[in-house]
């Protein structure tokens, strides 16, 4: 929006431009849209949202003390903010949706193609793995780490500069409509859905209604446009649309693994960088990723049918920088390795995680799994669910995080180590302690659980205490 006058941009807002810039040369509009008053300056323009607990419009004042470009409130909010400093003021009954409205414009004027991602569990790799594969021939932006709510994904398409030619973006769903909101605003040229699973059970009801609140990415997109679908998912056969371009994905998909990296043998873990062969369609694409988990190639697949309906076919090496907490592996001292991903968690991200420790650690595997939340009434079955998947994955060691997850330490039964504790601090101490030389260390469980200080503390030892694992006889059970 660098080169956008200030009335261009109230227009775009659907705001009213109270106060115009003062002349301070160089560009006429923002460089991106922030809504904390801390993180504004220069080239910023600050969006004062309400909150739960307080009103963001409130410190516009402080933004343009900041040297913000300018500031986006309530009305209420204008005048205190006019007074405080000089900067561009625009004033709407609504900022959130002139917020959305800036971006959909911008979106427009960007003439750039737009890619959206949704899906149960794996989105945000997608994304990154998808932004990895399209940077190597356009010019390439994608959501940064979370920004895919109703605030956070306007946010990430102000931030897409003019020469951006790919603009990939996530898009989060908690309940029916979120989705049509988002797509409202990306107005997507590619509609990607990872898969359909057992997530925000309790708000959404069943499978069913997960997959029509998935399926409004596919309605949402204009005709002639492409849908990126996981093969075989039949809940999502009846929200297909025969005006658009459907690619599948995955076994029996139109875009499918012809060729993996090898199994793991059993003294050593995967070759991250193992080829990979993929049949999309008449072609075959030849990759060697920097990644080599199951559940990670299957969103290889998905981001490989994205980029060909922008007739971009990969090949090589792929190096993608994945996001924080989402199956990051550190190697510490002494052969043990963590893989810290706590972001989230469901049944089907479990499941993912626990088949990887198993193809993948070549000692002892200790799982870390907390609570996985917002399953609804059969949040129970779940749990005990994972236990057993745990002890069939061999894991050596089982902590529970949470009372949920106390299902799943009973569920392991005799199968190894295990115990069940109640907060991620009490995991972390006891984690600290349990582990030794040669541990595979995986830690994961839902957002609300705070896994990542569990990862922290065994991180902050790397050169502490951690050592052989200790002889104990039996097998100890505190569940």
């Amino acid at each position: 929006m660098r080169a956008w006058a200030p009335e261009r941009v109230a227009e775009a807002a659907g705001a009213r431009l109270v106060a115009p810039a003062p002349a301070r040369g160089g560009d006429p509009g923002p460089a991106r849209a922030v809504i904390d008053s801390r993180a504004a300056g220069p080239g910023d323009l600050f969006v004062g949202l309400a909150g739960a607990t307080a009103d963001g419009g409130r410190f516009a004042p402080q933004a343009l003390a900041a040297g913000a470009w300018g500031a986006l409130v309530a009305p209420e909010h204008a005048e205190a903010a006019r007074r405080a400093a000089p900067g561009v003021l625009l004033a709407a009954a609504d900022p959130l949706a002139a917020l959305q409205a800036l971006a959909r414009a911008w979106r427009r004027a960007l003439g750039a193609r737009v890619l959206a991602i949704t899906g149960s569990t794996g989105k945000t790799s997608t994304k990154d793995i998808l932004a990895a594969v399209l940077s190597e021939r356009l010019r390439t932006v994608a959501s940064p780490e979370n920004l895919n709510t109703e605030i956070g994904l306007p946010l990430a398409v102000l931030e897409a500069p003019d020469a951006t030619e790919a603009l990939v973006l996530e898009l989060a769903m908690r309940g029916a409509g979120q989705i049509a909101e988002l797509a409202a605003i990306a107005e997507p040229d590619v509609g990607v859905i990872v898969n359909v699973g057992p997530v925000h059970l309790e708000l959404l009801g069943s499978l069913e209604a997960i997959a029509a609140a998935k399926a409004e990415l596919i309605a949402a997109l204009a005709p002639g446009t492409t849908a990126v679908v996981p093969a075989g998912e039949p809940l999502l056969v009846p929200h297909l649309r025969s005006d658009l371009r459907t690619v599948t994905f995955g076994p029996g998909g139109e875009v499918r693994l012809a060729a993996g990296p090898p199994p793991a043998a059993a003294d050593h873990p995967l070759d991250d960088r193992a080829p990979v062969r993929i049949a999309a369609g008449d072609q075959q694409v030849e990759l060697q990723p920097n990644f080599a988990s199951a559940h990670q190639l299957q969103n290889l697949l998905a981001a490989v049918a994205a980029a060909g309906a922008l007739g971009v076919v990969p090949s090589g090496r792929l190096d993608v920088a994945f996001s924080a907490w989402r199956g990051d592996r550190v190697a510490l001292p002494g052969g043990i390795v963590i893989i810290n991903d706590c972001y989230n968690a469901n049944p089907m991200s479990m499941a993912a995680a626990l088949d990887d420790l198993a193809a993948g650690a070549p000692g002892r595997r200790v799982a870390v799994l907390g609570d996985m939340l917002e399953l609804g009434p059969a949040e129970a079955d779940y749990h005990r669910e994972l236990g057993t998947r745990a002890a069939r994955a061999g894991v050596g060691v089982l902590v529970a995080v949470g009372p949920l997850a106390r299902g799943a330490a009973r569920a392991f039964g005799e199968a190894g180590e295990v115990h069940a504790v109640d907060s991620a601090e009490q995991a972390a101490e006891l984690t600290a302690r349990l582990v030794g030389s040669g541990d595979t260390v995986l830690i994961k469980g839902s957002r609300g659980v705070g896994l990542e200080i569990v990862a922290e503390r065994l991180l902050a030892e790397r050169d502490g205490p951690l050592g052989p694992a200790p002889d104990r006889g039996d097998k100890a059970r505190t569940a």
